[in-house]
Parts: structure tokens; sequence; C-alpha cells
């Protein structure tokens, strides 16, 4: 991944996770994610719908397809040459808190989401997706 990418990605805030079950049935979530090396971080975050995170489509899909893709971008309806996204190929485990990453991850998390700091996320599961594709388009600078 070039500076310009990691840069964009680093300056979004809210991105997409598509995973799809063992047929290919898709499913997209908006995510808020860090970035650190060549991995997206995911927080399981507190859900007032769902009390059993471990009931969550995005991490039942991945156990049985691990296959994701991820798309952060830039839109503006007013200027179209502002533009811009990055989509994110790759292969999605599920880290445990007792996982040597997992607390690297919630520190990196919360230094970009202030609303993590005050959630419990330190007994759930993280997503880390591990990169093997990068596709850009349009403006990236933005």
């Amino acid at each position: 991944m070039d500076a310009q990418t990691r840069q964009f990605l680093e300056r979004r805030r809210v991105a997409h996770l598509a995973t799809a079950d063992a047929s290919g049935a898709p499913h997209v979530v908006p995510i808020c994610f860090a970035l650190l090396e060549e991995t997206i971080y995911i927080a399981i975050d507190e859900k007032p719908k769902a009390a059993d995170y471990g009931r969550l489509r995005r991490l039942r899909n991945i156990a049985a397809n691990p296959r994701v893709a991820i798309v952060a971008d830039v839109y503006d309806d007013a200027d179209w040459t502002r533009l811009g996204f990055v989509l994110l190929r790759g292969a999605a485990r599920v880290v445990g808190p007792e996982a040597p990453d997992h607390a690297r991850a919630l520190v990196a998390l919360r230094a970009k989401y202030p609303q993590y700091r005050a959630m419990a996320l330190g007994d759930r599961p993280v997503i880390a997706a591990e990169i093997d594709t990068v596709t850009t388009w349009g403006k990236l600078d933005t």
C-alpha cells in the first residue's frame, strides 16, 4: 500500500465491510476501523440491539467464509471531481481478547474514535482483516 492510499484510509471515519456466508450471500455493514501495517481492525462495540455479539452476522460469515472486502470513499454531490475510493480485499479472522494483537488494536481504535474510550471492549473480539489487494480510484488527497 502506498503512502497516499494509507493517508486516505487514515483520514476516513467510516468504511463498509462486506462479508459473505458459506453460500456466498453478501452482507455489508458500515464500520469504524483502524489501519495497522497491512491489517484493518474493526471493533465489536456495544450494540443496543445485540446482547449476544457472537450472533452478529459479520462474525458468523467470517467463520464460514473469511474472504472480505472493505470500501472507504469520498463522495461530494456538488463536485464529482472530488470522488475517490479505496477497495481492500483480504482474509478476516476474529481476534479474541487473549490474542497478542487484540490490545494493540483497541489502543488504535480508541485513539481514532473517542466514543470507544468509554466502551467495555476489552472482553469482546475484534475483526482483523489482512489486506491482500488494494484497488484505488479517483481523488485520494481529500
